[in-house]
């Protein structure tokens, strides 16, 4: 193997295009790979891959193909880069918030490359309520305040995740700064724009490429997301990662409730001084500190949100259309589904604990 092999390791943050770069990198999986960047394994062992390298328990729920995911990706690269040289690239934004222990097994795995590692980002306080919105898409219910959770174990949802500057302490206490790589959102410069710096870090070029837009934003507003956040309260035996991907977030936050022009939220005014005290810590940590930060530093000042509503502003009249809106689309899509299948679904014809509660 080459002394001159990296290995690129982008850790996330969540909520900052990860989902974009990676569709594009694996719709370029072969072009790359005759370029010299290698994509180890499929898609979905880079997020198993991070939860075995976390130690999240949340593994053994997983459906996988191989009992370890992070060593296998890990046997793949080395093997590549030993036989053919250049360089490789495993992407998930969960392994952000890995512990310094965590970052130095990532480092030992490939001893004859350079390990570096890249790291998408954006304003502090604009990241926190997009995090606060798709932990309610995944079938929580706390309000935003009680966010991030405290959990006593490892967790993909707390300040680790996604506080910028905790994961610059964390992960530059082992690795050279240098080899730390700041990719900021940029501000009117689209998707592409972040493809192309992206691709620069890991030593290519956009050109012959291929990189479709951007999806449609499906951010919940205000009304919506305090309409799911209660719905969540509700539910039972939404358990599974498949349960919550497929039914709350994917069917009912980001079908049945999105909706273009929808009200943007704060948090609390003592969660927002939070807020932009950690946003500080990492300004300076970025200023002083010798990382690679690949744009400009204003590019994460958050920007003056104090004219937003916070969620619990929302009036019971702004939520019921919301809420009955979504009842009807999804006894629509019920009903639909049903017609598909030939049948008509049987349901317990007993009064529910909703109904019970309030009788």
């Amino acid at each position: 193997m080459s002394s001159r092999s990296r290995v690129f390791l982008h850790i996330g943050l969540p909520k900052t295009g990860t989902t974009y770069l990676q569709e594009a990198l694996w719709l370029n999986r072969d072009r790359l790979a005759e370029r010299g960047l290698y994509l180890p394994g499929a898609r979905r062992q880079h997020l198993l891959a991070s939860l075995e390298l976390r130690e999240d328990p949340g593994l053994a729920n997983r459906p996988r193909q191989v009992e370890h995911p992070w060593t296998h990706l890990v046997d793949l690269v080395n093997t590549r880069l030993r036989r053919k040289g250049g360089d490789a690239l495993i992407s998930h934004e969960f392994f952000a918030s890995a512990t310094p222990a965590q970052v130095e097994r990532a480092r030992a795995a490939f001893p004859d490359a350079e390990l570096h590692v890249v790291v998408t980002a954006r304003p502090m306080v604009d990241l926190f309520t997009s995090r606060w919105q798709e932990w309610v898409k995944n079938g929580n219910h706390l309000p935003i305040d009680s966010y991030p959770p405290q959990p006593k174990g490892v967790s993909a949802w707390g300040w680790a995740s996604f506080d910028l500057g905790d994961v610059l302490e964390r992960w530059g206490s082992v690795l050279d700064h240098a080899r730390v790589h700041v990719v900021p959102l940029a501000r009117g410069g689209g998707p592409r724009r972040l493809w192309d710096t992206f691709l620069d870090v890991c030593g290519q070029r956009s050109e012959g490429l291929e990189a479709e837009e951007q999806p449609a934003n499906t951010s919940l507003g205000l009304a919506e997301v305090e309409v799911l956040r209660r719905t969540n309260a509700e539910l039972k035996g939404f358990t599974s990662p498949t349960d919550r991907g497929r039914w709350i977030r994917g069917h009912l936050g980001e079908r049945t409730l999105v909706h273009d022009g929808a009200e943007r939220y704060r948090p609390s005014e003592q969660k927002l001084a939070e807020l932009h005290q950690r946003e500080q810590r990492m300004r300076s940590l970025l200023e002083t500190g010798g990382f690679d930060l690949r744009g400009d530093l204003d590019l994460l000042r958050s920007a003056d949100i104090s004219a937003r509503r916070h969620p619990s502003e929302a009036t019971e009249t702004e939520l019921l259309p919301v809420a009955v809106g979504a009842l009807a689309a999804l006894l629509t899509d019920l009903r639909a589904a049903a017609e598909r299948a030939g049948e008509v679904p049987v349901l317990d014809a007993r009064p529910s604990r909703w109904r019970r509660r309030r009788e």
